[in-house]
């Protein structure tokens, strides 16, 4: 069993590094070697807007739901619970997030990290079941329950600007820091918390062999792990896409 942990945790954080990878490395060059910063291109304002579409906001690399990250520049405003609830909501259900299910209930099931659901189609539907259930699970905790019971903001606030080792350490930090809805610093209780409880919960439709202190707290610590690394990709995904979407016409 121990091999196996160490199996999913490896698989899970390659895959994660591996698109933060992709996703910072043409921002690091660039910081890097100013020389290699290419000339924008003069696209007009109406036809960025359109191009850098609301799909492409909530999308990290088009795939990886993002509903939580906030660019805006302007004054603070807090969510009102409705709107927490519905983050959770777009977050858990998107059509993108039942892809990534799919994608930690292989990797579980490739380890067989829960023997007793066995193999075949119906042993991966309960590895599908228990993987969209962890997230949705998660989401809701972090996002919605405790934030308005605590009355702390879910979102990740962009940097969006500073060097690159420090714009990734902001956004490491906000994995214990985040705002409350007065706008002001607070420590990430609904993020740590609300993790630590969807773990819990998750004793509840896994395996008996697997519901264990020591299994659950290995749990914690993956998600833990993962939305600090999601929370580098959400810090230079508008980075990428600004890119992607400036140079997209030749200027004339």
């Amino acid at each position: 069993m121990l091999l196996t942990k160490h199996n999913r945790w490896f698989f899970s954080c390659l895959l994660i590094a591996g698109c933060v990878q992709i996703l910072v490395a043409p921002v690091a060059l660039c910081q890097q070697d100013p020389s290699t910063t290419p000339v924008q291109s003069q696209t007009s304002p109406s036809t960025t807007k359109k191009e850098e579409s609301d799909y492409s906001k909530h999308h990290i690399l088009w795939v990886i739901p993002n509903y939580r990250a906030d660019e805006s520049t302007a004054e603070f405003k807090p969510l009102t619970p409705g709107e927490k609830f519905k983050m959770a909501v777009d977050d858990s259900f998107d059509p993108t997030a039942f892809l990534i299910a799919g994608v930690f209930a292989g990797l579980n099931m490739a380890q067989k990290n829960y023997p007793s659901f066995g193999q075949g189609a119906a042993g991966f539907g309960k590895y599908y079941a228990g993987a969209f259930a962890d997230q949705a699970i998660g989401n809701f905790m972090s996002e919605a329950v405790l934030p308005v019971a605590l009355r702390q903001d879910p979102r990740y606030f962009t940097k969006g600007k500073g060097g690159f080792w420090r714009r990734t350490g902001y956004a490491l930090s906000r994995e214990v820091v985040t705002r409350n809805d007065a706008g002001r610093n607070t420590f990430n209780t609904s993020e740590l918390l609300g993790n630590a409880i969807a773990a819990g919960i998750s004793n509840a439709y896994y395996p008996a062999a697997d519901r264990s202190f020591s299994n659950t707290a290995s749990k914690w610590g993956q998600q833990i792990a993962l939305d600090a690394a999601f929370n580098v990709m959400k810090e230079f995904w508008p980075d990428v896409r600004h890119r992607l979407f400036t140079h997209s016409e030749p200027s004339h």
